[in-house]
């Protein structure tokens, strides 16, 4: 018990028998460190991690509980591509919220579920890097927007053209494009499979993994 309880501590994850629980909170920390005081998601933890749950015979599935803002944009698709490319069965559950980068991470799972009061947030990619060149600057994160939109596309049930338009819409946010959308919104759109919570994500692993 103390073993799992540490677990949960300093990773954010645990074994439950034959499935492994993680957790995707605050903001995901990547190339360079977030501030002290900023909860995160470390990728360099997580990938090792997943590539476990990926070789251990003893596990048989996940879920994760996404409840992030976004972060870095290239750690955040990384972990998300990751997630997607598992032999396993996996669920994942947006508690709270999942924004920006956020988006492609809760939909990479098998499955997904959204509780009702959860948001999930779509807008254009930004950069605070320096780029040599307005045209380049444009065109460079264009091509990631484009790597993103994509991603979201092909594992969910909304087109591409869609979710571009999302990103892209004005009025919603103050001095900032972009969508705000509900847990039953991102149902109806088809970001997310199903609204629901913990009780439905271990019924719907559960029976994913004796399949």
């Amino acid at each position: 018990m103390e073993t799992k309880q540490n677990e949960i501590k300093e990773m954010g994850q645990v074994d439950l028998g034959h499935i492994q629980v993680f957790t995707i909170i605050g903001e995901i920390e990547g190339h360079q460190l977030s501030g002290q005081n900023a909860k995160t998601t470390k990728y360099e933890h997580l990938l090792p991690s997943l590539a476990n749950l990926e070789y251990d015979s003893k596990i048989e599935g996940a879920v994760f509980l996404v409840n992030t803002v976004g972060g870095d944009v290239e750690c955040g698709l990384a972990i998300a591509e990751v997630i997607a490319s598992l032999s396993k069965p996996t669920v994942s559950v947006v508690l709270g919220g999942s924004h920006s980068i956020g988006v492609p991470i809760a939909v990479s799972a098998d499955y997904s579920y959204i509780v009702p009061s959860a948001t999930m947030m779509l807008h254009p990619v930004r950069s605070n890097g320096t780029f040599i060149g307005v045209m380049q600057s444009y065109r460079n994160i264009e091509k990631i927007q484009d790597r993103i939109t994509k991603f979201i596309s092909r594992h969910s049930k909304i087109a591409q053209e869609q979710v571009e338009k999302l990103m892209l819409s004005v009025g919603e946010q103050v001095k900032d494009a972009g969508t705000l959308l509900e847990g039953e919104q991102a149902v109806e759109l088809g970001l997310i499979d199903e609204v629901g919570g913990m009780k439905e994500a271990f019924s719907r692993i559960q029976t994913m993994c004796k399949q």
